[in-house]
């Protein structure tokens, strides 16, 4: 039975690591990182909102087509050493030349996709390209969002080498989808980011930072929980799979006095933060001109009463 149990996790895993946060949780995160933005930019994104929304999986979707795409999601900081964000040189060209190219993109290349993509976005506004310009905008808002979850900045992404196996989808996917409709995600206004490379290293850094505890308290609890109770049958769309029992995943949560609804707020707050800076550092185009089709009265009544339940932090259920 345990054996069953088991193989049905792995195999629940193996989807949720092709879905880093999960879904639902990089949808939330672009969608609420539009109303980050300041006036002049968010009129053109609202108008976009949807586009925003559903694209904020592409990156993940690309996998299945483009077998280069799958590092780009992750850093596995522990393979550079006990101090791995002073050994790693920033600059492309220089880590390669310490490490090797194939070393790089082996362990992960999250901090460089993100600087790849902002320059993507930046020329986008410059050639006032509207695709292009949602286009990397969702990539962008994916890769950090990435960046921010605590088991894409490990070797042991899976605990697959601490006897953890199903840890990923449990932190990044199980968790949020039962509760991130509790959080309080107001986190203000975009910021202007000075060096987008430095800025993506730092989150990375911040975010290698919690891997230690995420392993560790599932650890502790899975020595006390009683095996019987930590598992339960889930309904998923149409089919029951096995997964974390209800019971198992909030006693886990609480251990982590908020980590993931904190790493989801740093999330939108750098996701809008990025496209911000895009804009500002192609000259600030006038974005009103590229509003294909504007919103109707509905639409905007609909954004304006999801904007408020955002501002005031009450649970925010996003059909």
């Amino acid at each position: 039975m345990n054996r069953r149990i088991i193989l049905s996790i792995t195999g629940t895993c193996l989807i949720m690591l092709c879905s880093s946060w999960g879904f639902f949780a990089h949808y939330r995160i672009n969608r609420l990182a539009v109303f980050t933005l300041p006036k002049a930019m968010s009129g053109f994104y609202r108008s976009n909102i949807d586009y925003i929304t559903e694209h904020a999986v592409s990156a993940d979707k690309r996998r299945y087509v483009d077998s280069s795409e799958a590092p780009r999601h992750f850093f596995d900081a522990d393979r550079y050493g006990k101090k791995p964000f002073e050994a790693m040189p920033k600059k492309w060209k220089d880590a390669v030349a310490k490490y090797s190219k194939d070393t790089i993109i082996k362990y992960g290349t999250v901090p460089w996709t993100i600087q790849y993509q902002y320059y993507r976005l930046v020329r986008a506004f410059k050639a006032h390209d509207t695709t292009s310009i949602l286009n990397a905008s969702a990539y962008l808002g994916h890769y950090i969002a990435d960046a921010h979850v605590p088991l894409h900045l490990t070797q042991n992404y899976n605990g697959q080498l601490t006897g953890q196996t199903g840890i990923h989808a449990l932190w990044e996917s199980r968790l949020p989808e039962l509760f991130a409709d509790h959080y309080n995600y107001y986190v203000g206004k975009a910021r202007y980011i000075e060096n987008p490379l430095n800025e993506a290293f730092r989150i990375c850094k911040a975010t290698y930072k919690t891997v230690d505890t995420v392993l560790r308290f599932e650890r502790i609890l899975n020595k006390t929980y009683p095996q019987d109770k930590k598992y339960a049958l889930v309904q998923h769309g149409k089919k029951q799979i096995t997964d974390y029992s209800v019971a198992y995943s909030l006693t886990y949560h609480k251990m982590l006095k908020g980590m993931v609804a904190r790493q989801m707020r740093a999330s939108i707050l750098s996701v809008g933060s990025f496209w911000y800076s895009a804009w500002v550092d192609a000259g600030q185009p006038d974005l009103s001109k590229l509003i294909a089709q504007p919103l109707s009265i509905e639409q905007k009544a609909k954004l304006r009463q999801e904007e408020m339940l955002y501002r005031s932090g009450k649970a925010l259920i996003i059909k």
